[in-house]
C-alpha cells in the first residue's frame, strides 16, 4: 500500500482528535511542515499539546494553530518571535513547559529510540528542575528528563522516495529527524519525490519511521531578512 497521499488534508484525515499530542519539526520558519500545519488547522481539532522547538511567528507556521485557539499546551525551548504566544501565556490561557534546547532534542531522540528517560546536568538548580527527580552520579547531581512520544509527528524534508526515506537540506534539517522518529504515526511533506529509491548512504530518516507522505511546492517564508549595501554603493 502506497504511503503517498494526494494532499495534506487527506493525509491527516482520520488521525486527529481533540487532546492529542503533536510533535512538529522546524526551527523558526525553517523546515516547518507548513502544508500539514494548515491541514491540522482546517480540521478544527482542539486542546492540542504541541511539542516543537518554537511556535512559529504570528500568522505563520504553528502560529496559525495558536491564533485559532487550537493549542492548550506547548513544550518548547524558544518562543520569542510570537506575540500571540506571549499574550496567551501571560493571560494564562496557554500552558507552557519550557525545555532547554538540547534537552528537548534529546527527549525527542529518546522517545524515538524507546528510551523512557535519561539524566542530564542541564537545568539542575533552576526552575526547570522543579518537581523532577534527581540522582547523584560520581558526586554530581543530575536531573531526570522523560522521553517524548507524540501521537502524531509532522515533518518537512527536502527529498523523499515512495517508501518514506527522507533527506533534509542544510539548516532546514534542524529538529525534523528527531521529530520523525518520535511519533506513533509520522507524516512527511517533501519538496522533491524521487523515482525509485534514495541512495541508502544518503538517507537520514529511514522510511520505517514514516507512515504517510505528501509533496509540497509551497514557497518558503523568510522569517528575518538581513541585508547589507552592495559594494561600491
Amino acid at each position: 500500500m502506497s504511503k503517498l497521499w494526494a494532499s495534506a488534508r487527506e493525509a491527516v484525515a482520520g488521525l486527529l482528535e481533540d487532546g492529542m499530542t503533536l510533535a512538529v519539526g522546524g526551527f523558526g520558519l525553517s523546515g516547518i511542515p507548513a502544508d500539514l500545519i494548515d491541514a491540522v488547522r482546517d480540521t478544527g481539532v482542539r486542546d492540542l499539546t504541541v511539542v516543537s522547538n518554537n511556535m512559529g511567528v504570528d500568522g505563520k507556521g504553528l502560529g496559525v494553530l495558536l491564533e485559532n485557539g487550537q493549542v492548550r499546551r506547548v513544550v518548547s525551548s524558544y518562543v520569542g518571535e510570537n506575540k500571540g504566544f506571549a499574550a496567551a501565556f501571560l493571560a494564562g490561557t496557554l500552558e507552557v513547559e519550557f525545555a532547554p534546547q538540547g534537552t528537548l532534542a534529546e527527549r525527542l531522540r529518546a522517545g524515538g529510540a524507546g528510551i523512557p528517560g535519561f539524566y542530564t546536568k542541564t537545568g539542575v538548580g533552576t526552575p526547570i528542575a522543579e518537581g523532577k527527580p534527581t540522582m547523584d552520579f560520581d558526586g554530581e547531581e543530575y536531573l531526570l528528563e522523560r522521553g517524548i512520544v507524540a501521537d502524531l509527528a509532522l515533518v518537512h524534508a527536502y527529498r523523499g522516495d515512495l517508501e518514506g526515506n527522507l533527506v533534509y537540506r542544510h539548516t532546514a534539517r534542524n529538529f525534523n529527524p528527531l521529530v520523525a522518529t518520535a511519533g506513533r504515526v509520522t507524516i512527511a511533506e517533501v519538496e522533491e519525490l524521487v523515482e525509485g529509491y534514495l541512495e541508502p548512504d544518503h538517507v537520514v530518516t529511514p522510511g520505517v519511521f514514516v507512515q504517510r507522505l505528501i509533496t509540497t511546492s509551497r514557497a518558503k517564508d523568510i522569517e528575518q531578512r538581513t541585508t547589507r549595501p552592495r559594494a561600491g554603493n
